[in-house]
């Protein structure tokens, strides 16, 4: 991948996360690194995710300096570059204010694996940042969300939103979306009573091998895309 594509890229992936519905006016971003190792593509700030193009990416390096791009670095780059600083083999990460993920982190219970969508945890429920639920704005927040998000596809942010990461665009922002049909669906279960009934650790993880390989997260990602497409201002 050369830096023009990873731009490219980057702006492919905020479009998918329109097309999932997982915009909040201007904010939220994906940000995807820079083969070159200068730091992140990234969402400049005041920009909804539906409107971005490559002309609305911004080079951010691993130090937050703008280094490609117009304007001041977005507030919480720092999610990103810390995600990406201590995760080599990640090249993609995500952070919304998914709706479904912020009701039902408030609930402070357990994400379970009642479809397929909530095994990919493997039936062993969901990272949860407590350090803060407010902005991450400083490396060390973002080293701390980092370490909580850990080896775990995506992570619920209590009070704030959901952070998503993945070796590859496609599938970080599928594990964003992921992980927000997963609270949905079971938002929608325990309105109507208690639920009964998941899948256990074994078959939790036997359908996260099944459902969630990269082919299926890549077409998963190309759907969005072609809707995101579509959905782009000009």
């Amino acid at each position: 991948m050369t830096p023009a594509q990873a731009r490219a890229t980057a702006a492919e992936a905020n479009r998918a996360l329109a097309a999932a519905g997982q915009s909040d006016l201007v904010w939220g971003h994906a940000a995807v690194r820079d083969p070159a190792g200068r730091g992140i593509w990234i969402k400049a700030p005041g920009w909804g995710f539906e409107e971005i193009g490559a002309e609305r990416v911004q080079l951010v390096s691993f130090d937050a300096e703008v280094v490609e791009g117009e304007g001041a670095p977005h507030k919480e780059c720092h999610i990103h570059l810390e995600i990406l600083r201590r995760r080599p083999e990640l090249h993609c990460s995500v952070h919304t204010h998914a709706e479904a993920a912020v009701a039902f982190a408030a609930l402070g219970v357990p994400l379970l694996p009642i479809s397929h969508d909530g095994a990919l945890f493997g039936g062993a429920d969901v990272p949860r940042f407590t350090a803060t639920g407010g902005l991450v704005r400083t490396p060390e927040l973002g080293a701390a969300l980092a370490d909580t998000l850990g080896g775990a596809p995506a992570a619920l942010m209590p009070k704030h939103g959901l952070v998503a990461a993945g070796p590859s665009a496609q599938a970080a922002v599928m594990h964003a979306v992921l992980l927000d049909r997963a609270c949905r669906v079971q938002l929608a279960a325990m309105a109507a009573g208690p639920v009964r009934v998941w899948s256990d650790a074994a078959e939790a993880a036997a359908k996260r091998a099944e459902c969630w390989p990269a082919a299926q997260l890549d077409a998963g990602w190309e759907y969005l895309a072609r809707k995101g497409a579509k959905g782009q201002l000009t």
